[in-house]
């Protein structure tokens, strides 16, 4: 294994981590990932770019009553720029509701990642629906 791919490898379990503390509203885990002045468009901000982190934990915050939400990445792609990777894919997003309904989602997304003292931290993304 190369290098290069034993990099792509780690960026790609680095971007499942992050999905994985999205799903299960593990804020620790979601910082510690994460540059604070992280940059974002994505479908809740309708179109805006957001910066830092105080619009994310709001939704870390909000109450799951019962939900259980996972994450797959489908077609990843990292392609390594020096100490900037950039991780796409197609999220699926299954939703478990407490009354037993399930719901899928799929989001087109782009994650930046930069090597900052050594560490990859995740840097800037872009989501929209698939």
């Amino acid at each position: 294994m190369s290098n290069d791919t034993g990099e792509q490898q780690h960026l790609l379990e680095l971007t499942r981590a992050l999905l994985t503390s999205i799903d299960e509203q593990d804020w620790e885990t979601y910082t510690r990932l994460c540059d604070p002045q992280l940059t974002a468009f994505e479908p809740e901000s309708s179109g805006h770019l957001v910066e830092g982190m105080p619009f994310h934990k709001f939704y870390f915050e909000l109450p799951s009553a019962g939900r259980s939400r996972q994450s797959t990445i489908s077609a990843p792609r990292v392609q390594l720029l020096g100490d900037t990777a950039l991780v796409t894919c197609v999220r699926l997003v299954q939703v478990a509701e407490a009354n037993g309904t399930v719901e899928e989602k799929a989001f087109s997304e782009t994650r930046i990642w930069q090597r900052q003292d050594g560490t990859w931290k995740h840097i800037h993304f872009h989501r929209s629906n698939a």
